[in-house]
């Protein structure tokens, strides 16, 4: 799995993390409302942590790509 990984390009990570991760852009970018609704506690709804989860998980991606190539350095 992390071959993987290490094979995907940089930059498509990044594009992914910028279109998925804030998708759609208005009103509001949905990470940022489900966000707000954590830290407000209204976070309670299976389809809003669905919707949380759908936004991170290209931002978390990424971060992990970026760790792994900073240190195979």
């Amino acid at each position: 799995m992390l071959e993987f990984i290490d094979r995907i390009p940089l930059i498509y990570l990044v594009f992914f993390a910028l279109i998925l991760g804030l998708a759609p852009f208005l009103p509001e970018p949905h990470i940022w409302e489900k966000l707000k609704m954590l830290k407000a506690g209204t976070l309670t709804r299976p389809i809003d942590i669905f919707d949380l989860l759908w936004h991170t998980w290209p931002i978390a991606l990424l971060l992990f790509k970026i760790y792994r190539v900073k240190t195979a350095l």
